[in-house]
């Protein structure tokens, strides 16, 4: 029995558009600006589709992305700690005019401004501020409704470690939001 390609693809396709808006939205929390939660589902999604043939059917398609996402995520800001950063006020290497960089004007997207409306900004700075293991089990638990158990199987942990990190990023968040002033949180 020979199994098609083409039927894969279809099915995958159809098993992203149905999840979509969740994925990019859990994307969006645990990346914390559009266009990096672009790239993190962009990454995910081209290792969920390159491990496709691994993926059970008859299973949680969303949480089976969430546990790649996460990966994916936790790896990407591992790099990003060893990332060296230049400064914009120092010229361009290799220009001889001795220009600064330029700095293109996010707030003329429609896009980043809709979503910074939507979703509320003290709770993104709050959310940013945790380590990226806390701010992916707060995401699961608090935002996207998961169980315990189902944290737990998704990022490969015992449940007392998730119920743990859960009320320590809980306990962060608050304070964060606390002291940024957004005092709804007290």
């Amino acid at each position: 029995m020979s199994v098609d390609p083409t039927d894969d693809s279809a099915l995958f396709e159809s098993l992203v558009a149905r999840h979509q808006d969740r994925l990019y939205r859990v994307a969006y929390r645990m990346a914390g600006s559009h266009d990096e939660a672009q790239d993190l589902l962009q990454d995910a999604l081209v290792e969920a589709y390159q491990a496709f043939h691994h993926f059970r059917r008859g299973t949680y398609f969303d949480k089976w992305i969430y546990k790649i996402m996460s990966h994916t995520f936790i790896d990407g800001t591992r790099v990003k700690k060893r990332l060296r950063f230049e400064s914009l006020d120092d010229p361009v290497a290799g220009d001889e005019t001795g220009s600064a960089r330029e700095i293109p004007d996010s707030e003329s997207d429609p896009s980043v401004r809709m979503m910074r409306e939507e979703l509320a900004e003290p709770v993104q700075d709050a959310l940013n501020a945790l380590p990226p293991e806390f701010r992916l089990i707060l995401i699961l638990a608090d935002v996207e409704e998961m169980s315990y158990e189902e944290i737990s199987e998704m990022i490969g942990c015992p449940i007392g470690t998730v119920r743990s990190r859960l009320h320590r990023a809980r306990a962060q968040m608050r304070a964060c939001l606390i002291k940024s002033k957004y005092r709804d949180f007290n």
